[in-house]
């Protein structure tokens, strides 16, 4: 089965999630305009985790001819204080039973490592993020839920970006947490960019755990270049100068990536995060990823 295609409002996130100036209702009825599978969602669209609430966002998901592949969470595993990081895990288990509530089995769940606190050493936050993911993987096989752990930047509603973020840490807690059935890669090569990775290299190093996907891409603004925007970490971070824009015209090889996705038999959804400069260039990019998983995987022409 090639992948299928959903679409994430990244423009309308803080509307949604933060001002509340929209809620997921405007955003499911905005998006029926969108040739795309599925729309995934973020645990802050949800002003309740009340049944009755979240069967409507089902029922309204369903009826405009979607499916929920995948529920952005956040969950900061790596938060110096114990109760918090307990508090996280059960707030992911929870999440994770929204997650099949709305998405069926087979949905992902995504996970994150936490925060990069400044006074968490690197290998005390590798051990509380696989301590708590394994803790995860029982009530994700339990409820036929996938974990998706992402190469991440920073949730926006953080004060520091992800403790994972760079591909050597990435890669130092995938190596140690070796279930493969119900935790894998939530790969997103626009977030390698911005960690001053080499997106390809990463998905070649993941290439068969992943079990789902982002497609955005970034374009340097003029007169700017990588290394001009490279910070003392070797990261990039969220500059002025590297920009949002229409799928398949930035930084991102998607050619190779789509040809290396092809040569793993990838079967799971890529989900577009864009619109940042309004709906026309997203419905652009899923004109993109259409074309792309149509060349790539010529079984779903």
């Amino acid at each position: 089965m090639p992948p299928k295609i959903s679409a994430f409002p990244k423009c309308y996130l803080d509307d949604i999630a933060g001002a509340r100036t929209m809620s997921v209702f405007d955003w499911i009825e905005m998006a029926k305009q969108l040739d795309a599978d599925g729309l995934e969602m973020y645990e802050g669209f949800f002003t309740s985790l009340a049944p009755d609430y979240l069967d409507q966002i089902g029922a309204a998901i369903a009826g405009a001819g979607f499916a929920m592949p995948m529920l952005c969470c956040s969950p900061d595993f790596t938060h110096p204080d114990a109760d918090a990081r307990k508090r996280a895990i059960e707030h992911e288990v929870e999440m994770i039973a929204v997650t099949r509530r709305l998405g069926g089995p087979g949905a992902v769940c995504r996970v994150l490592s936490g925060q990069r606190y400044p006074d968490v050493a690197r290998r005390q936050g590798i051990d509380w993020v696989v301590e708590a993911i394994e803790q995860l993987i029982p009530v994700a096989r339990e409820h036929g839920v996938i974990l998706g752990l992402e190469n991440h930047y920073k949730d926006g509603f953080w004060s520091y970006p992800e403790f994972a973020q760079k591909q050597d840490v990435f890669l130092e807690l995938l190596e140690a947490i070796p279930e493969r059935e119900w935790f894998g890669v939530q790969y997103d090569p626009s977030n390698a960019i911005v960690a001053g990775d080499d997106p390809v290299e990463l998905l070649r190093a993941v290439a068969d755990r992943v079990v789902s996907m982002h497609a955005s891409d970034r374009f340097l603004a003029a007169g700017a270049t990588l290394e001009s925007l490279r910070q003392n970490d070797g990261t990039l971070g969220y500059s002025a100068d590297l920009r949002h824009g229409v799928t398949g015209k930035g930084l991102n090889d998607y050619e190779t990536i789509f040809r290396i996705l092809s040569e793993h038999r990838y079967q799971g959804w890529i989900s577009i995060e864009d619109g940042m400069n309004g709906m026309e260039e997203m419905a652009e990019s899923l004109a993109f990823l259409r074309r792309m998983v149509a060349k790539h995987f010529p079984e779903s022409a």
